[in-house]
Formats: C-alpha cells, sequence, structure tokens
C-alpha cells in the first residue's frame, strides 16, 4: 500500500496508516516525507502549548508581591510543576504507542485547561493560601509531559537520517513555549490582570485539539503495550542517557524557570528588567535544532561531550558575576549557559535513536529483511526509552530550583548551588567520554563500535 493510499483510506479508520516505511527512500520520497512534515506541525503546536502552562509560573510568581511569600517558597511553586511534569512524562510516553499519536495528541492538549482555569481561580481570590498555589502549580505537570509523548510519536515518523534534525525542531518548538511564556506574559498582566495569565491560553488549547484531530495520524507500526515498553528500564543505556538528559534539558528547563525569580531576589534594582528573561529560554530553544544538526554530521556524542565543559565553564562564569554583583555580566554569562543547554539537548536526544537502533541492528547486514524489522525494533526501543529519559531529565529542572531556593534561603547567594551544578557537568562529561568514546584497543567500546552515536 503506497503512502497516498494509506492516508486517503486513514479517515475512515480513525486516521490510522497501516504502512509507515520512513527508511525506504522510495517511499519516503513518494509522499511520506509530507505525511511527517504535516504530523509534525501539529505537534510542534500542541507541544508548544505543554510548555507554556508548564512554565507560566515562572513569571506568575514574580508579579505575586501582594501574597509576601519568601523567596524560597516561590522557588517551590516554580519547582512543582518540573517535579510532577517529569513524573507524568513515564506513563505520557507510552500513551501514543497504546491510544494512537493524533489521539493522544488532542487528549493531552486538552489537559491543559485544567491549569489554565484553575491558575485564574488561585490569583483572583486574594485569600487563596499557599497551599492551593502549590496544588494549583502542579496541575501544571500536565504541559511537562506532553513532551514525552510528542518526541515518542514524531520518532516513528522520520527515517534514522533525519531525526536529528526532526527531534530538534520538535523539541525546539515546544521550549520555546517557555520563552513565548516570558515575554508574552508581563505584558497580558499588565494589561488584563494575573488570572489572565491561564484564560490567555485557553483558545490555543482548543485550536490545537482541533487540529490534531482533523490532521494528524496514528500509526499501527508503533502499537506496542506498555509491558514491552517498560521492558526497556531494564537496559543500561536507558540510564546512563537519563543521567545526561538531566545534564541537558533538566539544566535547560531549571535555568530557563528560574531565570526571573533569580534577577528579581539578587539584583532587586533590576527588577525591571525581569522582562529580558524570554532571551534566554528562546536562545536556548532556537539552537537545539543545531545540536542536532552538529549531531547527524559529527555525531551526538561527541557533540554532548564537549558541551558539557562549555555549559561548566558558563555556570561558572554565572556565579562570578552573582559574586561581584555585575548584572551585565551576570546576564551574559546566564545567556551562555541557557544557549549551551539547547545545544546539548538536541544532541542527546540525537543519540537515543542512534544508540538503540545500533543495539537492535548489531550484526545484521544493511538492507536486509532481518534488518529492517530489527529497525522498526530499534524504533519502538527508541521510543520507549524516550519517555524514561526525558522523564528522568526533567527531573532536573526540578533539582535547579530547589538548589538555587535552598543555596538562597541558607546564605542569601545562588553561589554553592551553581557550584554544585558545574561539578555535575564534569560528571556528565566523564560518563559521556566512558561510554560513548572511550578507546578499546583499535576501536570504541565494543558495545556501539559500528554505530555512529
Amino acid at each position: 500500500m503506497t503512502v497516498t493510499e494509506a492516508t486517503s483510506a486513514a479517515p475512515k479508520k480513525g486516521r490510522w496508516i497501516g504502512d509507515w516505511r520512513p527508511d525506504d527512500p522510495a517511499f519516503w520520497a513518494s509522499g511520506g516525507s509530507r505525511v511527517a512534515r504535516r504530523n509534525l506541525i501539529w505537534s510542534i503546536f500542541a507541544e508548544h502549548l505543554g510548555f507554556t502552562l508548564w512554565t507560566v509560573w515562572s513569571i506568575v510568581t514574580v508579579k505575586m508581591s501582594s501574597y509576601q511569600f519568601t523567596t524560597d517558597q516561590l522557588f517551590w511553586i516554580v519547582s512543582l510543576p518540573n517535579l510532577i511534569g517529569s513524573t507524568l512524562r513515564i506513563p505520557y510516553t507510552f500513551a501514543p504507542a497504546r491510544f494512537g499519536g493524533r489521539n493522544w495528541t488532542v487528549v493531552s492538549a486538552l489537559l491543559l485547561l485544567i491549569p489554565a482555569v484553575l491558575l485564574a481561580v488561585a490569583v483572583s481570590n486574594p485569600d487563596t493560601p499557599y497551599w492551593a498555589f502549590l496544588v494549583i502549580a502542579a496541575t501544571a505537570g500536565f504541559g511537562g509531559g506532553n513532551f514525552a509523548s510528542s518526541m515518542a510519536n514524531i520518532t516513528y515518523f522520520y527515517p534514522q537520517s533525519k531525526q536529528g534534525s526532526a527531534l530538534g525542531l520538535n523539541a525546539a518548538g515546544g521550549n520555546i513555549g517557555v520563552s513565548s511564556v516570558q515575554l508574552l506574559m508581563p505584558l497580558v498582566i499588565t494589561g488584563f490582570g494575573l488570572a489572565a495569565a491561564g484564560l490567555f491560553w485557553v483558545p490555543f488549547i482548543l485550536a490545537a485539539a482541533i487540529g490534531a484531530w482533523f490532521f494528524m495520524d496514528n500509526l499501527t507500526t508503533a502499537k506496542a503495550s506498555p509491558r514491552d515498553q517498560l521492558k526497556i528500564a531494564g537496559r543500561a543505556q536507558t540510564w546512563i542517557m537519563s543521567f545526561l538528559y538531566i545534564g541537558t534539558f533538566g539544566s535547560f528547563i531549571g535555568y530557563s524557570t528560574a531565570f526571573p525569580l533569580l534577577i528579581n531576589s539578587q539584583f532587586p534594582e533590576h527588577a525591571g528588567l525581569v522582562s529580558l528573561a524570554f532571551l534566554g529560554p528562546l536562545v536556548g530553544s532556537l539552537i537545539r535544532p543545531v545540536g542536532g544538526w552538529l549531531s547527524d554530521r559529527m555525531g551526538g556524542a561527541r557533540v554532548t561531550l564537549w558541551n558539557f565543559v562549555a555549559m561548566a565553564g558558563a555556570v561558572l562564569l554565572v556565579g562570578y558575576g552573582l559574586s561581584v554583583h555585575n548584572f551585565a555580566l551576570f546576564f551574559g554569562s546566564y545567556m551562555l549557559l541557557v544557549a549551551s543547554t539547547g545545544v546539548g539537548n538536541g544532541s542527546t536526544y540525537r543519540m537515543i535513536p542512534a544508540i538503540f537502533r545500533a543495539k537492535a541492528t548489531a550484526g545484521l547486514a544493511k538492507g536486509t529483511e532481518a534488518y529492517e524489522a530489527a529497525a522498526i525494533v530499534g524504533r519502538r526501543n527508541a521510543a520507549a526509552a524516550v519517555g524514561i529519559i526525558s522523564a528522568i531529565g526533567a527531573y532536573g529542572g526540578f533539582f535547579i530550583n530547589r538548589g538555587f531556593g535552598s543555596s538562597i534561603a541558607a546564605t542569601g547567594g545562588a553561589g554553592a548551588a551553581l557550584t554544585a551544578f558545574a561539578l555535575f557537568y564534569a560528571a556528565c562529561f566523564v560518563l559521556t567520554w566512558a561510554c560513548y568514546l572511550r578507546k578499546v584497543g583499535a576501536g570504541t567500546v565494543p558495545s556501539l563500535a559500528a554505530a555512529r552515536i
């Protein structure tokens, strides 16, 4: 069955495509690329909204001066969506294979109405207690879960050679939602009040759900039971990459959501410049596809290795800027830091499908039926691993915000937290080298010797 036949029949069967072979050049050229691109566009839109609701509290907390909460309490409100969103990523990543990528995109988009409406309710009442803010902020975690299901779904649509760029674009489109919130919400809140920070997104959420319903597709080749997918948790590579992803994506979401509160608390004389905080996640999001693009050409492990060096250097510069209370140095260094997390996001995500494909097809001749069947298994393994890796990695956003909050509460500054972060990046550097680039005799680490990870 051709792509045209599959897609024309899809609406009659709930938009399910039964024949999907993205690694077949003829199939891809005859229409597969068009179908994949259409699904990618709507995936990006829905995921973008997920990020906006996930991180909206990073700006709302800066505008909550009337509630008399401490800086550490505000960091807890910003931290909780990261904690819940990270946890939700595990079940979310299995959802496309269980229910269909298109179907789950509709459901996950509509779930965003919960944090959007509850935010408006909470800030509309000046007597809302602190514990209620914590509970309501936690519901923003629904937006964090969207990333895992979106990335797992798009992994199936693209051939191996284009996954770095496709996943990079999908992730960047979502990541830039952090920047959208931090750019637009100060203006919206100023014009319409705090409640508008939630209600503003409602029509966009409905548009994403409707668009996904009419224009996205489900793939039967992506079908797998959660039990089969959970087997991937027993693979060492899943946990190695989870650790590295804490260092890249966890850092991106953590630094991005902490930026406004960090400026507000450490440079109160420059509190008016909180409106510039959006530039950090914007740069980190836009540069993410560059990390995937470089990895497609140089190998993800090599790009990831040296990126951790850049991240460690940048975080130390941020610490120095804070120690000398130089806002320009702090701001510039922070921008460099968030940009380096974006490159790392792209490179580590490029490594995941390459690793599991290499494992699944080891010893098989490329182009044979056995190889193609194994490649499908590898893609399923990679999609399953994405959920665990993105979930564990996103916990970094919680740890970074709590690190800043605890450090400021204990010492009055963020220096202790930044030192700990730099040491963590050094550990990530060593792990990347030892597992994917270390020389053993004449080759690389034996289990992945034939793959350009």
